[in-house]
């Protein structure tokens, strides 16, 4: 029975040694081969008496289980060793955070169209939107701009398909064509059965119109402060006694709102547009940050020409009112310090990302 105990220690040191499930198959051949240890031992039986057999043959099987099961443990752990040497390899860290979809945000110039129609619709005005594929009526001939003005030439205009050689199609050059659109419909809900001019113009009473218009624009420039597509607000009050000094105030009320100084000055200096008489365009002045001193121009404006009042269907000795453009995109530069436009359009997510 001590050379049994015997066999199986040796049995486990033997199977404990090896470091590779090969190396395991060699060691298990020498005890539970055809030629190994325990095969030996049951050949010798057949030299005994019946009951020696039994008993030699019961202890012989009691080794033999005992080396089996030692060889099916070190099997287990040889494949626990391999199976934890390759999750180690394959391993992943998952104290490390994911990878997660950035956070969207609104555009700088879209948070400056949303910030000026809060502003204006804080002093009653409305918004209006339109098409930005115009017709030439009410684009150029509606606000007063007579066939022979620059702004109509293909050096600054877009033209379309469609429309014929007297009433082209072309990308609006201004959003001023929705005050034209915006006035018209306004005037429709009251004129009916209304007093009119003898040129049939309207010259009842209605609500005074109030309107501000951004939106998209197109002309044919692109430099550090121009784009071909670029942003423009249109600003429209008209009413029986809207003069040039409510522009100023409602101009100046806005600025200051919107930039969020009480010290910013205005400057309105002289100046001609087809669609508004007397015009004026519109400077600014810091009295403190990077831009401190500086005279920086915002916008155009002036009184409505009668011309134009009259294009809305309004009688222009009874209406009068103001009207003003600014460019949302120079005011966004302004705001946030940047110093070329072309950066808000060219879709770099590490420079868009500042404003979210």
């Amino acid at each position: 029975m001590n050379e049994l105990n015997a066999l199986v220690d040796s049995a486990h040191a033997a199977f404990g040694q090896a470091a590779t499930p090969a190396d395991l198959e060699n060691a298990k051949a020498l005890f539970l081969g055809k030629a190994g240890h325990i095969t030996s031992l049951m050949k010798e039986l057949s030299a005994l008496s019946v009951d020696e057999k039994k008993a030699r043959g019961a202890a012989i099987n009691l080794a033999k289980q005992a080396i089996e099961s030692a060889l099916n443990a070190r099997r287990q752990a040889l494949a626990d060793s391999e199976l934890l040497a390759q999750l180690q390899a394959e391993a992943l860290d998952v104290s490390l955070p994911g990878r997660r979809r950035g956070h969207g945000g609104l555009h700088p110039v879209s948070l400056t169209l949303e910030r000026i129609e809060a502003i204006f619709g804080s002093m009653g005005f409305d918004v209006a939107d339109g098409p930005e594929i115009e017709t030439d009526w009410f684009n150029f001939t509606a606000l007063n701009t007579p066939q022979d003005h620059p702004a109509r030439s293909m050096h600054d205009t877009f033209y379309v398909e469609g429309g014929s050689s007297t009433a082209p199609h072309l990308l609006r050059t201004h959003t001023s064509p929705m005050q034209i659109r915006h006035a018209v419909q306004h005037v429709k809900r009251y004129r009916a059965g209304a007093q009119a001019s003898s040129e049939g113009l309207f010259s009842g009473d209605m609500p005074e119109i109030r309107v501000i218009a951004p939106g998209r624009t197109y002309r044919v420039d692109s430099d550090a402060t121009h784009s071909p597509m670029f942003h423009q607000c249109e600003g429209l009050w008209v009413g029986d006694n809207i003069s040039f000094k409510d522009l100023k105030f409602v101009f100046t009320d806005f600025c200051r709102s919107f930039f969020e100084s009480d010290d910013l000055m205005l400057r309105f200096r002289p100046s001609f547009f087809p669609f508004t008489e007397p015009s004026a365009e519109i400077d600014i002045r810091f009295q403190t940050g990077p831009l401190a001193g500086r005279w920086l121009e915002v916008a155009g404006s002036g009184q409505v020409h009668p011309n134009v009042i009259r294009n809305m269907g309004l009688e222009p000795e009874r209406y009068i009112g103001f009207a003003f453009g600014m460019g949302p995109d120079r005011l966004t530069m302004l705001r946030y310090g940047v110093s070329d436009l072309r950066l808000f359009f060219d879709g770099d997510i590490r420079f868009l990302s500042q404003f979210e």
